[in-house]
């Protein structure tokens, strides 16, 4: 896999509840950015706020636009969600919304560099937090560099009604970037109309639902034991096989070489 980019169209329909039990459930080696324009929620929420001084994706903007030391700072900004293992690792979000204004013009080149992590030694692949792409600022760059974008909304009419109109948006956009089709696809929360229904008002594939589990989202965003064999976890779980076909139907449509092999070195 390469980069996975998750977004909503409005409201708050677990975004990051969503992009972190992945994180916590898929089999690669993962780096979750936070990149949502309004802020990270994942160091503050489910790690407690318990850092050593500032870190993350503002500090990174800050240095790269002082000096160009992004490659060289990058992963000292990034926290150990499993320690000492490096398999799973966060890029906090903004914390200051001054920040915001530095990261803003560096959407671009955060791309560029996260499409170099899946070549490394070891090999990366980034799940990014796009968050809402109603606020100022979005990410645009970061969707149109994404393997997958992974559009999440509540499967309830009030919900499906704001995402039809940002679907039509992204779409206008990736064609008039020469996205590749099939990039964007559905992931549904909580009860309500079908799969194959909504896939077919919206136009766009559902690739999976997610269930209503209160106590897995509560640990997930204001920390605590989040088990495995929950609901919620068993299908984020689920959710990296599809997105897997996708990316290597996508890969053998392009002609891309798989990533390399090697053996990791120490980060």
């Amino acid at each position: 896999m390469a980069i996975i980019a998750l977004v909503s169209a409005k409201g708050s329909p677990g975004v990051t509840t969503t992009a972190l039990a992945c994180t916590l459930s898929w089999h690669r080696r993962l780096v979750l950015a936070e990149c949502d324009p309004a802020g990270g929620s994942v160091l503050a929420g489910f790690l407690g706020g318990q850092l050593d001084g500032p870190r993350g994706i503002g500090e990174l903007a800050v240095g790269e636009l002082r000096d160009g030391s992004l490659e060289s700072t990058f992963w000292s900004q990034l926290v150990d969600l499993d320690a000492p293992r490096r398999e799973r690792l966060l890029l906090p979000g903004v914390v200051d919304p001054a920040q915001a204004g530095s990261v803003a013009p560096l959407w671009q080149r955060f791309a560029d560099f996260f499409r170099t992590l899946e070549k490394g030694r070891p090999g990366y692949d980034v799940i990014v937090d796009c968050g809402r792409l109603q606020v100022f600022g979005p990410p645009w760059p970061l969707l149109r560099a994404a393997d997958v974008v992974l559009l999440v909304t509540r499967a309830q009419l009030p919900g499906l009604s704001g995402t039809r109109s940002m679907i039509r948006a992204i779409e206008r956009d990736f064609t008039h970037h020469r996205v590749p089709p099939g990039t964007l696809r559905l992931v549904v929360v909580g009860d309500g109309h079908g799969k194959a229904e909504i896939g077919k008002a919206l136009g766009v594939p559902v690739i999976a639902r997610l269930p209503e589990d209160p106590r897995t989202a509560q640990a997930l965003s204001f920390g605590g034991t989040v088990r495995a064999g929950r609901p919620l976890m068993r299908a984020a779980a689920g959710l990296e096989a599809p997105v897997r076909e996708i990316l290597e139907q996508r890969r053998a449509r392009l002609a891309w070489p798989a990533p390399a092999q090697g053996v990791p070195d120490a980060v």
